[in-house]
């Protein structure tokens, strides 16, 4: 299992992927799920991947070659929107199952499920989540965040606190802490953590970060996360007597 988070924000687009893949409890690797496609002057695009890695692997890795080959089916180089690079996706991953699904499925699941966002020249910054399927939803103002895997625990907090006009660093934050949610009831999701803090109009990748074990940042958070809450929780008041606590 893994856990993929996207945001949709007025100022750009908060990404985060933890990096955690098993097969059992003695066969856990890291594997990096936010993938940027090559750098271009008129378009960033990542896509996430959550579910069976072979099936996330072949999808990414067809279309990282693909890119600027004028392979116009594939070629995400050549998307004139958003909506067009989730199509091309969407069918990639079609076509993937198509062919590996009567063989994999004697031994588990093939399906995968992708995050896609970014921005192309021309149109504001964009969020798709791709089903299994191939099919499509694109977040909005109302619902700017996507999530693929495990995504119970890390949800409550997004929506009681997320909005589209959530600033880039607050939102950053939140994203952590909808990951240390999700970690401290799931073992199947870990670290590292690969964040991207896009701005809008920036066509810029250089705010990635890797959060790894120890550092100092991830530390502090959770820790006056987890003391703040246990504070506030103090500080509420106790059950009326008619309750007989």
């Amino acid at each position: 299992m893994t856990y993929c988070l996207g945001v949709l924000l007025a100022e750009g687009l908060v990404l985060a992927s933890d990096s955690r893949s098993n097969a059992g409890v003695d066969q856990i690797a890291s594997v990096r799920k936010l993938n940027l496609m090559p750098p271009a002057t008129d378009r960033v695009i990542a896509i996430q991947s959550a579910g069976n890695l072979a099936t996330s692997q072949a999808v990414v890795t067809s279309l990282h070659e693909a890119f600027g080959s004028g392979d116009g089916a594939r070629d995400l180089r050549l998307a004139k929107t958003m909506f067009e690079v989730a199509g091309i996706v969407g069918a990639r991953l079609r076509e993937v199952v198509a062919a590996d699904e009567k063989f994999v499925e004697p031994y588990g699941d093939p399906n995968a499920s992708f995050l896609v966002s970014g921005q192309i020249l021309g149109e504001a910054p964009r969020l798709f989540q791709i089903y299994s399927a191939g099919n499509s939803i694109e977040a909005t103002v109302r619902s700017p965040f996507l999530q693929i895997g495990e995504t119970k625990y890390g949800k409550p907090i997004l929506d009681r606190v997320l909005t589209a006009s959530t600033p880039l660093n607050e939102t950053a934050r939140l994203v952590l802490l909808s990951f240390d949610a999700t970690m401290r009831s799931n073992l199947s999701v870990g670290l590292p953590i690969d964040l991207l803090i896009y701005r809008g109009d920036s066509f810029s990748t250089a705010n990635l970060v890797t959060v790894e074990d120890g550092d100092p940042y991830w530390n502090t958070l959770r820790r006056t996360y987890s003391q703040g809450l246990t504070a506030l929780v103090s500080s509420l008041p106790p059950p009326p007597p008619a309750w007989g606590a």
